[in-house]
């Protein structure tokens, strides 16, 4: 019997059978293979139904999406960026920039004189001192999947959450310093509130801190998150502010102009490719 060519397949057959491909085997090597199978790869109704079968969206989904591949990649992406927010591996994965009093310390919720944490599912929190406690975790975005073009290009919602809580029977002040930064080191965004002080003999209640970059300049490359303080009453042992769940989620939402596309060489290394997914384009 004759071999029959896969092409040879109704284009919705070909489009079925690709939504089973990991995305980046689609772009490295079905995109490459011909005309007909790039020009499929690049049809929104692919990746629409890819972000269906992985449950990114609902059947009945109706919002607008600027590009569904783009969408696709940042939704397999998304996750907090952020090592040990909840103090599970106690101080692993954070510097500790300022350490003074008697230092970081790890404990269990609800701790003395605190409360229960809303999400049961945290156990344990990050507590400061009688001295200026700070810790910090500089998060690489390349190393975390996210490539030049979708950073610069496409520059999706960067979205950072902190949550502190004081003791009831001492006062405290908690600080948040989030930066946005360049290869270099360069800082192109902030978000640093003014310290918040809690007075003694307070609710205790835990307070959420959220703040979302959008239309951040070209060009980040890295994410500065810090967080800390120090009680107010300068007593021995572990009074200040208590932290945990912190979060750095870059959004799959884009809520800004694109900005002008950098042009790319056709050919892009292996290594690169599989980092920059949406640099991929081959000759028909």
């Amino acid at each position: 019997m004759a071999l029959v060519s896969i092409n040879k397949l109704p284009e919705n057959i070909l489009l079925e059978l690709f939504t089973h491909v990991p995305a980046r085997h689609l772009l490295l090597r079905c995109r490459p293979v011909c005309s007909l199978w790039r020009d499929l790869i690049d049809l929104v109704t692919l990746w629409k139904r890819k972000c269906l079968r992985e449950g990114f969206i609902p059947k009945d989904w109706d919002q607008p999406v600027a590009d569904w591949k783009v969408f696709y990649f940042l939704c397999s992406l998304r996750r907090n960026l952020l090592h040990n927010p909840c103090a599970e591996e106690d101080m692993e994965s954070w510097t500790l920039d300022a350490n003074e009093g008697d230092h970081w310390k790890v404990e269990s919720i609800p701790g003395a004189h605190g409360t229960n944490f809303p999400d049961p599912n945290v156990k344990k929190y990050f507590v400061t001192s009688y001295g200026l406690c700070l810790k910090s975790q500089l998060v690489d975005l390349k190393a975390k999947g996210y490539w030049e073009e979708l950073l610069d290009t496409f520059r999706p919602d960067i979205v950072v959450k902190d949550w502190f809580a004081a003791r009831r029977d001492c006062g405290c002040t908690y600080q948040i310093r989030v930066q946005l930064v360049s290869a270099d080191y360069i800082i192109l965004a902030s978000f640093e509130p003014p310290p918040v002080t809690i007075e003694q003999w307070n609710d205790a209640t835990w307070t959420e801190v959220s703040h979302t970059f959008s239309d951040y300049p070209p060009g980040v490359r890295h994410i500065l998150f810090q967080h800390g303080g120090q009680d107010t009453q300068y007593w021995a042992g572990w009074y200040g502010p208590r932290v945990t769940n912190s979060s750095i989620v870059i959004s799959n939402k884009m809520t800004r102009k694109l900005a002008p596309s950098t042009p790319q060489s056709d050919n892009v290394g292996a290594e690169e490719a599989a980092q920059s997914p949406t640099h991929l384009s081959s000759p028909t």
